[in-house]
């Protein structure tokens, strides 16, 4: 009785960070008893996870920009006009792949430097300053389209980012063994990460759960993560996709938790005049802070172009609504300062999820704009809700 005590009283209090997990279990088990398993097959996983690498590099990016209480409405076209420079790069100037990304990625930073600066030095409101940009980036991309409307692709290196898997070094039973080496790393980096967390709250006398809670959190999340393994290496194992977007997660959840910097942004979010009072440099985190989101718009602009191969007038639609929709699904408030790059990308599998399933089922497209947007609302009234509670 006191273990089952424990458990409901550390979800209700976590609520908020255990909320999503729980929110993304409920719904592939759904989808996996209607569609009679096919949901949960190897192909469609990895279908999946393809299909949200680069919303999920969005709102990455997305979440840190609402963290800081801002918004940024140009991402979407940004990343759509940057895959078409990068096409142009690739196809008409003949640079080659391997210097084309880095390009685009420092234009990438270009962009967002300049969002920043409009923000943060001559004060416009992000939303306007955003506005104005998507505007602008959605005319510069049917401008360097509008000779054949689709600029096709043929680096087949380049495409490899969007359409390839990491090499087989052998097969054991039909499961890729190098994706089952990269499944047991993210396991490993999983609990060390989780003990890390555990043992410096002990060390400063902070509240722990009990060893018995622990435990179980940690051997339910790595048996997930150790299942999807095993899912994708029966099929052509991980991609370069969600390889990349592993490491965005990881490089910015180390970012946002063990430096300087990522407190620096948390503190701004929370209260950027307290935290200009305590010596945080305001104006220098948002250009960072946007920086950062141009140069994500920019790999994800990269994945997007090269998982069609091409660059088209239509690339980047919707893409800012995707992500602002995944970071609020991924526990980001909407008074800033609160959020996790991790809750983000559990937001971004939520929503491509709820799509993925509904094509499967034969929902039309009509009903399934109403349902994302239902659960988007839900996930803005639960923040509310919560914030009310801890008030």
């Amino acid at each position: 009785m006191n273990f089952y005590k424990e458990a409901k009283s550390l979800v209700k209090v976590n609520i908020r960070d255990y909320g999503m997990y729980i929110a993304l279990f409920v719904i592939m088990l759904t989808f996996s008893i209607m569609t009679d398993g096919l949901f949960m097959s190897s192909r469609n996983i990895s279908n999946l996870l393809d299909a949200t690498g680069y919303i999920a590099v969005l709102a990455v990016g997305m979440t840190l920009v609402i963290v800081i209480r801002h918004i940024d409405l140009s991402v979407g076209f940004a990343a759509g006009f940057l895959g078409a420079i990068a096409a142009i790069l690739l196809t008409d100037m003949g640079v080659p792949f391997y210097l084309t990304i880095p390009i685009i990625l420092v234009i990438g930073i270009v962009v967002g430097l300049f969002s920043g600066v409009l923000v943060a030095s001559i004060g416009i409101p992000s939303f306007v300053a955003s506005l104005a940009g998507m505007l602008i980036f959605r005319g510069a991309l049917l401008r360097v389209t509008e000779k054949s409307g689709t600029i096709i692709i043929r680096d087949e290196n380049f495409n490899a980012i969007g359409n390839g898997f990491i090499p087989s070094i052998a097969k054991v039973n039909g499961l890729n063994v190098l994706s089952l080496i990269v499944g047991v790393c993210i396991i490993l980096l999983y609990i060390y990460s989780e003990f890390s967390k555990r043992n410096s709250k002990i060390k400063y006398n902070f509240e722990v759960v009990s060893n018995r809670i622990f435990a179980l959190k940690v051997v339910f999340v790595s048996a997930i993560i150790a299942y999807i393994t095993w899912i994708l290496a029966g099929y052509n194992g991980f991609s370069w996709t969600v390889i990349i977007m592993l490491l965005v997660v990881v490089i910015y959840h180390f970012l946002t938790t063990k430096t300087v910097l990522g407190r620096h942004i948390y503190a701004v979010g929370s209260n950027p005049e307290a935290a200009h009072l305590s010596g945080i440099n305001v104006k220098k985190i948002t250009y960072i802070v946007f920086g950062s989101m141009g140069m994500l718009s920019a790999l994800s602009g990269i994945l997007f172009t090269a998982r069609l191969q091409s660059a088209t007038t239509t690339a980047g639609t919707l893409f800012e609504l995707d992500a602002i929709a995944a970071a609020y699904v991924g526990g980001v408030s909407a008074a800033g300062g609160v959020g996790k790059v991790t809750g983000s990308i559990i937001g971004a599998i939520v929503m491509a999820s709820l799509s993925s399933g509904m094509n499967l089922l034969g929902v039309g497209i009509s009903y399934q704009y109403m349902i994302r947007g239902a659960v988007l609302a839900a996930a803005v009234i639960f923040d509310v809700m919560t914030r009310k509670q801890r008030s």
